[in-house]
């Protein structure tokens, strides 16, 4: 139900009223100088067509269903003060905006746009530079958020917000937005059934993707890149991930996609490149992991002990320091048909997949996971000597963690 509201927005097909309204007209010089006056004259389902100019706005409170239009990228300024647009009616669009200069602060959400308890909204193709929050939803029913730009300039994490952040919202499509610069680029919260997809979250201070409580969601097509921590997700379900890249998300506690109390999802078709670690598992269960690349990762999957009953099927490991890491000399995950490039295997009856299984926990990883300061050992003749005698006299990897048919080509 959800796609086909949104290729019904595209479409031009309204969901307000089919008897359409008035046009008011804002501009420096006309008779409505300001959107202020202009809604005070507007009823439901009018449109307001705002042309070029700067217009100080602060706590702009929209409490009339209507459509507002930019034409020339009119500039909605709050100078510091408060939120730019609070948005407190449902059938509303703001498009072709430039909203700027929300205030900061410690103690209030300030926002440039607010969306308060209200249902079918659009925000589209707008701008967004230099506000605490960039978009704030709250409560909020079958929204679309698409084609913005969203700027800040955060520099710490306690005194910045988020680019588009959701709490208790369902039914929200989020899509071709780029975001930077803010302290994650889209959080959600107590928010379900959400469709994200073709957006770009880069150099942000925390995570690009951060959310939690947000099931039955869908995340493809995605690009998050030079963030500080990556992509987190965590308590919950029924979550399908597929076609996205994490790529060059770095430092010590960075992921390209961190997986917390996650259960019955699935991760597919997902490039991981450059990162330091490309999947980190932690107490996430029957996830199907199938037809990702791992590339050039210091760890491409870290493994918790607590995740159980996860399977990983036909990925490719190419060019990662550690193919895997565990915190355990258990495993209850199943790898199977997964091409890794140390394979050193053969393929005698030419199915495709290596006659001996794979075990892609070295023995230095395991050193590595109990003391990280031996990586200043790393690919030192040492370690190579100790992966091998391991692989010959398996003692403190893994026994249940290999890949019985390994892949002899790559799979992805």
């Amino acid at each position: 139900m959800i796609r086909l509201l949104f290729f019904l927005f595209l479409l031009g097909v309204s969901f307000i009223s089919t008897t359409p309204g008035k046009t008011l007209v804002v501009q420096p010089n006309g008779k409505f100088k300001s959107l202020a006056t202009a809604l005070e004259a507007a009823a439901d389902y009018d449109t307001i067509i705002v042309k070029s100019g700067k217009y100080k706005t602060n706590n702009l409170i929209i409490e009339k269903s209507v459509t507002i239009i930019g034409e020339g990228l009119p500039v909605f300024d709050a100078a510091g003060k408060g939120s730019v647009l609070i948005v407190r009616s449902s059938f509303v669009t703001l498009k072709g905006l430039k909203i700027i200069n929300s205030e900061y602060s410690f103690r209030t959400d300030f926002a440039g746009v607010r969306l308060e308890d209200v249902s079918n909204c659009t925000i589209s193709d707008n701008q967004f530079y230099n506000n605490f929050f960039g978009l704030y939803l709250q409560r909020t029913n079958d929204i679309v958020v698409t084609g913005n730009n969203i700027l800040s300039f955060a520099t710490a994490q306690a005194s910045s917000g988020n680019g588009i952040h959701l709490w208790y919202c369902k039914n929200t499509i989020i899509n071709g937005n780029t975001i930077a610069g803010h302290r994650d680029g889209i959080y959600l919260e107590f928010s379900s059934k959400n469709d994200i997809f073709g957006n770009v979250a880069k150099r942000n201070l925390r995570y690009g993707l951060h959310f939690m409580f947000a099931d039955s969601s869908v995340y493809y097509n995605n690009k998050f890149f030079k963030n500080a921590a990556g992509v987190a997700v965590m308590y919950s379900e029924f979550i399908d991930m597929h076609n996205n890249l994490f790529f060059d998300n770095k430092g010590t506690s960075s992921y390209g996609l961190l997986l917390k109390e996650i259960r019955r999802s699935v991760i597919s078709g997902n490039k991981f490149i450059e990162n330091t670690k490309g999947i980190f598992l932690e107490a996430s269960d029957k996830i199907t992991l199938k037809n990702n690349l791992f590339q050039k990762n210091g760890w491409a999957i870290l493994l918790m002990s607590n995740s159980m009953e996860n399977n990983f099927e036909r990925n490719t490991f190419i060019g990662n320091n550690f193919d895997v890491a565990t915190n355990s000399s258990q495993n209850y995950n199943t790898f199977t048909m997964n091409y890794w490039d140390n394979y050193e295997g053969y393929d005698l009856n030419k199915d495709g997949y290596g006659d001996v299984p794979f075990h892609p926990v070295s023995l230095f990883s395991v050193v590595v996971t109990e003391y990280k300061p031996t990586l200043i050992l790393m690919r030192g003749l040492f370690t190579r000597l100790l992966d091998i005698a391991e692989r010959v006299f398996p003692s403190l990897t893994p026994k249940q963690l290999i890949d019985e048919k390994p892949a002899m080509k790559r799979t992805v």
